[in-house]
């Protein structure tokens, strides 16, 4: 069995989780989801904590079951920890002139191209927000949909190697390439 599916998934004050056919839905204080499960796994509610074990017929795939089990508890503690603490990206714009800020619900960006470039969240509890010029803020209760807008403003421009300019995640190392050099001596 996973190693991460035998772990209890503790819920926290304020969490509940109503288990159904194939699905599990999840209410917490920041908002709510719903993790589909696959057919091969069941959730049981025990002591304040959710248990995920694998269910194997004779016709199914041990290995399948298996995989099934870790993954479908690591999606549903996703889900309790997204709805009771929220999920949080955070990226920085650098470059001379980049900077961002909000119009209604809609980010809107300067990256040096002949337009601004606009994104919008992805998802009904997902929020970007601009504390200053040149940081953007994603937070969620999906983790999936949180990492999903970062990354669509990350693709907005790329950090670029040899400028240091673009959009990059906080924290993100940028190793700085040294541009090319003059040939020694010349042409002959």
């Amino acid at each position: 069995m996973s190693r991460i599916g035998k772990k209890a998934i503790v819920l926290p004050e304020g969490v509940t989780l109503e288990v159904k056919e194939h699905s599990v839905f999840v209410k917490g204080p920041k908002g709510d989801l719903d993790v589909h499960l696959p057919n091969d796994v069941k959730v049981e509610i025990k002591d304040g904590a959710a248990h995920v074990s694998p269910i194997l017929g004779p016709d199914d795939d041990p290995e399948q079951g298996q995989e099934n089990h870790g993954t479908a508890s690591a999606l549903l503690h996703n889900a309790v920890k997204g709805v009771s603490e929220g999920w949080k990206k955070e990226l920085e714009v650098s470059g001379t002139g980049y900077r961002c800020s909000m119009k209604g619900d809609t980010l809107t960006m300067f990256l040096g191209y002949s337009h601004d470039v606009k994104v919008k969240a992805i998802g009904k509890y997902t929020k970007i927000s601009c504390p200053d010029e040149t940081h953007i803020v994603v937070e969620g209760v999906d983790r999936q949909e949180v990492g999903q807008t970062a990354a669509t403003i990350y693709d907005s421009h790329r950090p670029d190697v040899y400028g240091n300019k673009g959009v990059h995640y906080k924290g993100q190392k940028l190793i700085k390439k040294v541009g090319k050099r003059a040939a020694a001596g010349g042409k002959k």
